[in-house]
């Protein structure tokens, strides 16, 4: 396999693991480049780097790496935070050359890894355009946090061909078929939290964590709950990891029986009535959450759009009509098309027998 792929696809492993940190995939070859000596991905926050698993899986081959091609997906990092600098490691090991697909935009690597590796005598080169494109595209969301400090927001919503994601009656398992729900549950995965509203919680009695596809790491659950009406019998409280209610409830019954069931309680500013929600999605930012997957009924959908922080919809449409129902996000009424918020197709791919869309905030 050409060096690149390999390297991407070690990096598509740290999935579901590597959260906070960024999904990078190390590949070290021989200098004539036709023999693997090592490789790997990063592991859990607090685990090795990629760079480090790389070595040493080298080790453990008795391969000798001195004057080797190292590929990266991102540049080796130049702090000691958790774990020591990936580019001392290099230069210890006496890679011959570092190919690198991105620069690091943590403030406390930014360059300073390539710099270092330069200084030692080490060959630094870039990857292709479009492998720097995809190592960026596994790694939206710390890129967001690291760059603009919030997290990459991705709002999902399962609808039918005209835009309905549930009958008059709250009807709504399932418009979509097995298929779209398992690929939902993939992007889920990538999240380093799941957001939704009381409403969906009441209605729907939903989980929110990830079962139908393989994972090391469950995301947050989160709750915009402004009054505290989430009951202490949701299944929101079986599942294995954190919830997360953002409230503006002072009442000391309600807040008593829901820490008694687990739920970390985080008081965010109110206006009329309604959480303010950008105040949330800096909570998580805090929290280190690189990417926020939103799944919600219409209003929260709506409030979320019109602060203008949500940055992609995956929309999954089923082939059927529905007519009257429940929408996507209430948003109206608006007075002109110009008011309606612009998005760009970024991808559509047809998964069983649904339609998968993906589309990006169009950005000034």
């Amino acid at each position: 396999m050409e060096p690149w792929l390999l390297t991407l696809a070690l990096a598509e492993q740290a999935v579901g693991l590597s959260d906070p940190n960024p999904r990078v995939g190390c590949l070290i070859v021989s200098a004539d480049g036709a023999t693997v000596l090592g490789q790997g991905h990063t592991q859990a926050a607090g685990g090795p780097h990629a760079e480090v698993m790389a070595l040493r899986d080298a080790q453990a081959r008795g391969a000798d790496v001195r004057g080797a091609t190292v590929y990266v997906t991102l540049e080796p990092c130049a702090h000691h935070g958790r774990t020591p600098p990936c580019c001392d490691a290099l230069v210890a090991a006496g890679v011959g050359r570092v190919e690198i697909a991105l620069r690091d935009p943590n403030p406390l690597v930014d360059g300073q890894g390539t710099a270092r590796l330069l200084a030692a005598g080490i060959g630094v080169g870039h990857a292709p355009e479009a492998v720097a494109h995809r190592a960026r595209e596994l790694n939206i969301g710390f890129f967001a946090r690291m760059e603009r400090g919030r997290p990459w927001v991705r709002m999902k919503i399962a609808a039918s061909l005209d835009g309905r994601t549930a009958l008059p009656n709250g009807a709504s398992q399932w418009i979509t078929a097995t298929a779209s729900r398992v690929d939902g549950h993939a992007f889920r995965r990538r999240a380093g939290a799941v957001l939704t509203g009381i409403g969906t919680v009441l209605a729907d009695d939903p989980a929110l964590d990830v079962r139908l596809v393989p994972t090391e790491r469950q995301p947050l659950r989160c709750i915009v709950d402004a009054r505290l009406d989430t009951p202490p019998t949701a299944r929101l409280f079986d599942a294995p990891s954190p919830v997360i209610l953002f409230t503006a409830s002072s009442d000391p019954t309600r807040r008593a029986a829901l820490a008694a069931r687990g739920a970390e309680l985080v008081d965010v500013p109110a206006h009329d009535g309604r959480l303010d929600l950008a105040a949330v999605l800096d909570a998580l930012a805090a929290r280190h959450v690189n990417e926020v997957h939103v799944e919600a009924g219409a209003r929260l959908n709506g409030a979320l759009l019109r602060t203008g922080r949500v940055d992609e919809l995956l929309a999954y449409l089923a082939p059927t009509l529905l007519g009257e129902g429940r929408g996507m996000a209430a948003l109206g009424p608006l007075e002109s098309l110009g008011q309606g918020l612009a998005f760009d197709f970024h991808e559509v791919v047809k998964v069983g027998t649904d339609l998968r869309i993906l589309a990006r905030t169009r950005r000034p």
